[in-house]
């Protein structure tokens, strides 16, 4: 099957992402989607440590060591950017002020519950973090995502077995190989990436994908 690049997949996000949005990138593969707003469109970033407006990744040798987000990345500021600490910053993600927020996941039911923290195989402390305040407090949840673990197992599934972050939250799973709503009905089809099937896809999804 064709998957996309983590490049791309972060390309694909950033395209439904409306114009004047404020938008909460975890940590993982979400920081990329700053680095691809459609031209003519303005959006704002913000990441958890305490940053509105959250730029691409700047150019290797350019860093600023005190400019980073809440993975750790090296980041450029848009203009007008803010700054400010961390109880303003969960009011902000608990409070209703962001539009969309995007997540990584370990997991994600057809119901729209969301596992993306822990793993049965843990090997450090489990932290939920801010992830869970994002699903609470954001009215949108995009879950950016393989569709599949290493060994090809699945990844989208009818129910989670790891422990959730949230229940029903999520709206639309983009993966590697598809983008799917989550409807009352389950997994809904949005798209396939370029040259796979609906077929092909369904064999490494638990569970059922709608057309």
């Amino acid at each position: 099957m064709n998957r996309l690049s983590d490049s791309a997949l972060a390309a694909r996000v950033a395209f439904d992402i409306p114009d004047g949005a404020y938008v909460n990138l975890g940590i993982g593969k979400p920081t990329h989607v700053s680095a691809y707003v459609p031209e003519g469109r303005e959006v704002i970033y913000h990441s958890e440590n305490g940053i509105l407006g959250v730029g691409p990744t700047p150019p290797e040798g350019e860093e600023d060591v005190e400019m980073i987000d809440a993975s750790k990345r090296y980041i450029t500021t848009a203009p007008g950017a803010s700054f400010f600490e961390h109880s303003d910053s969960f009011a902000m993600m608990r409070g209703g002020h962001l539009d969309i927020a995007v997540l990584g996941a370990y997991q994600v039911a057809e119901n729209g519950d969301l596992a993306n923290w822990a793993t049965l195989d843990q090997k450090f402390p489990p932290a939920v973090g801010g992830a869970m305040d994002l699903v609470v407090g954001v009215p949108k949840i995009f879950v950016m995502m393989q569709h599949t673990n290493r060994d090809g197992s699945p990844k989208l599934l009818r129910k989670c077995t790891y422990p959730l972050t949230g229940l029903g939250v999520v709206s639309r799973v983009y993966t590697d190989l598809a983008v799917l709503d989550v409807t009352s009905e389950g997994f809904r089809l949005v798209e396939l990436t370029k040259g796979n099937s609906l077929t092909d896809v369904q064999a490494v999804t638990e569970a059922t994908i709608h057309a």
